[in-house]
């Protein structure tokens, strides 16, 4: 019997551990001889054409990563409330020849934090979000879904952020939304408020480890904890500077719990969550 597909599409796809990741999972469940997840790269103009074939092809579901997790959402034949509201797909399962989106990275992230024993309550808490991309987005959503009192953002474009922030207010009117601007006074201010700080910019990753979304100025307070979605160095120069605060997280644990979220959709199993976490790590040359 053929195996079904399981795969990540995108463009480029060079550098993702997702095939490590999956197949590792596969594998220690023998499941790897019913599944295997590849890699798809497919360039814009062929996306609509490639998905269609999707549908009818022994594919059992995909990932989706950059830049088709806003695009995706039309050509799909239903999609997941929270992927609707966090405006992205990540995650599609072909049920029957109908393509279902999910978005795993906002729940990813929302789990992540769970697991960490240092993490704080954030309800009725003020965070502090650096960023208002992609990721971003996710994050934000997932946070005002959780309660939060307020989502301060701080992001070079003012418009993305000023949009990001106008989409948490309309669907979460409880939770408080402020601006900051970067290099600002304010955010110093923003910082000494907030219990979680997160990166959810690429600054500070391989091979620009040198670099810090903070400017050399800003004062992290012990009570904060501080979240750097970039995983590659899982130590970045934001999460050295993070050392003495109340806890660290790397984007790595992120990256673990949102593939072991669509390893669960597609397959119906628990995810093995240290086989992945293993060859992730292993993927990337991490400790």
């Amino acid at each position: 019997m053929a195996k079904k597909a399981l795969k990540l599409i995108g463009y480029p796809l060079e550098h993702s551990v997702s095939p490590n990741m999956q197949n590792a999972a596969l594998k220690v469940l023998k499941l790897d001889n019913e599944f295997a997840y590849s890699l798809e790269p497919i360039k814009p103009e062929e996306l609509r054409k490639k998905v269609t074939e999707l549908k009818t092809t022994e594919t059992a579901g995909f990932n989706v990563t950059i830049p088709y997790k806003e695009a995706i959402i039309p050509l799909l034949d239903e999609v997941d409330p929270t992927a609707q509201l966090i405006k992205a797909v990540n995650t599609v399962i072909n049920k029957d020849g109908r393509l279902i989106g999910f978005n795993t990275d906002g729940p990813g992230f929302i789990e992540s934090l769970k697991k960490n024993r240092n993490a704080p309550d954030i309800t009725g808490k003020n965070v502090m979000i650096l960023g208002a991309g992609g990721a971003s987005r996710a994050v934000a959503v997932m946070l005002a879904a959780a309660g939060v009192k307020s989502i301060s953002i701080s992001e070079i474009q003012a418009k993305k952020a000023h949009d990001l922030l106008k989409h948490i207010s309309e669907n979460f009117n409880s939770v408080l939304t402020t601006f900051v601007e970067p290099n600002s006074a304010e955010l110093q201010s923003a910082i000494d408020d907030a219990v979680l700080l997160v990166n959810t910019t690429p600054v500070g990753m391989t091979p620009n480890i040198e670099a810090s979304p903070l400017p050399e100025n800003i004062k992290l307070h012990s009570n904060l904890f501080v979240y750097d979605l970039v995983y590659n160095p899982e130590e970045t120069k934001l999460l050295k500077s993070a050392a003495d605060c109340k806890g660290r997280a790397s984007g790595l644990e992120m990256l673990i719990q949102q593939g072991a979220l669509a390893f669960s959709i597609w397959t119906g199993k628990a995810a093995p969550i240290e086989t992945m976490r293993q060859a992730a790590k292993a993927a990337l040359k991490l400790s």
